[in-house]
């Protein structure tokens, strides 16, 4: 029997998102073609596909004419977007293009996408959430205040990797803060939300018609140069451990089926304990693979020989319609296993203080 080789097309190919779905796809025990697309010219060369083609920002009118033409040009039959702005536009436009997808609605995606909607959906399903409210004005900063005490979260309504996040103490500073990124001409929108001092975590899931296939839960413990925000989270951690933790796995869950309960495709759930350490779902990662989804793979690889937390390529096989092994729908891995990076740091692999893995490329 012949078999085909499935090829895929990953958009945002060149940045440490897409190179780490693409690292995880390239240890998995199937061989693909994997097309790239990538905007930024230089990321465009870091991208380890079996071809690259740059692209149009997703904002531009003519981005999805462009993805068509390396479709039709590259045979692919399955497209992955992985940066935020390109899940929401190839998903408001899933019908024009020449290849199948994997994404959750385009109702889901758009309400994880904005950080008010989404707690506004949670605290209307009780789930637990940080109290969260709308900034518009001025008089809008003084009652967060008083309702969420001090110090609170500002943060913007959508965008990743903490993006116009930081701690005020005070209604100068924050309101400081909001016009600072208005006078850069960031049309941006605002919310406050009561800051949440314990563990940070993600809950990472791979969903099909409403059932949870198997999912993972990992603690962010350090970042990549945490002092140039004001935050002090930069989008990426340096430092990560995996953990089993019941109650995150039941918050986790309980999020994604309160957006969409028949949820399709990848759900990562951000969350961070209150101060009764109850984990608090802050923002779901809607219909794109966490930045470090080649720890999972990897340590899958070395620790379990076995690909059953290699979350791209079960994600690829779920898309694919393929069978999939039996495996735990949670805690698909030990816990208290490390992955430690940095730029330009090779990546290690830590388990009982050991280093049973080493990245050196």
């Amino acid at each position: 029997m012949l078999c085909m080789v499935k090829r895929i097309l990953v958009t945002g190919a060149g940045g440490p998102a897409g190179v780490n779905f693409i690292k995880s796809l390239r240890i998995a025990p199937e061989k693909m073609f994997v097309v790239g697309s990538e905007a930024n010219k230089y990321f465009a060369n870091l991208a380890p596909t079996d071809s690259v083609n740059t692209v149009p920002k997703a904002t531009s009118s003519s981005y999805i004419e462009k993805i068509n033409e390396i479709i039709e040009e590259e045979d692919v039959e399955f497209v992955h977007p992985q940066p935020d702005i390109e899940v929401e536009v190839i998903s408001e436009n899933r019908e024009k293009l020449n290849a199948s997808t994997f994404l959750p609605s385009k109702d889901a995606i758009r309400i994880c996408q904005d950080k008010l909607k989404s707690a506004e959906r949670w605290k209307e399903k009780g789930i637990p959430v940080a109290k969260t409210i709308e900034l518009e004005n001025e008089a809008d900063i003084e009652y967060a205040f008083e309702e969420l005490g001090r110090p609170l979260w500002i943060r913007a309504r959508r965008g990743a990797g903490g993006v116009g996040s930081t701690p005020a103490e005070n209604s100068e500073t924050a309101t400081s803060w909001i016009n600072y990124w208005k006078s850069r001409n960031k049309q941006w929108r605002f919310i406050a939300q009561e800051l949440l001092q314990g563990s940070n975590v993600g809950f990472h899931s791979l969903w099909k018609e409403g059932e949870l296939v198997t999912s993972m839960a990992r603690e962010r413990l350090q970042y990549i140069y945490p002092h140039l925000a004001p935050s002090g989270i930069t989008g990426t951690p340096s430092v990560q451990r995996t953990i089993h933790n019941e109650k995150v796995n039941e918050v986790g869950l309980e999020a994604v089926l309160a957006i969409d309960q028949n949820f399709s495709g990848i759900a990562c759930v951000d969350l961070k304990e209150n101060k009764d350490g109850i984990p608090c779902a802050t923002e779901i990662n809607a219909g794109r693979m966490f930045t470090t989804s080649f720890f999972f793979s990897y340590a899958s690889d070395k620790l379990l020989r076995n690909y059953h937390s290699n979350f791209p390529y079960l994600y690829v096989k779920l898309a694919y319609r393929e069978k999939i092994p039996n495996i735990p729908k949670y805690n698909v891995l030990p816990q208290d296993v490390y992955w430690i990076r940095h730029i330009d740091a090779p990546a290690r692999l830590v388990s009982a203080g050991k280093v049973v893995g080493a990245m050196y490329r």
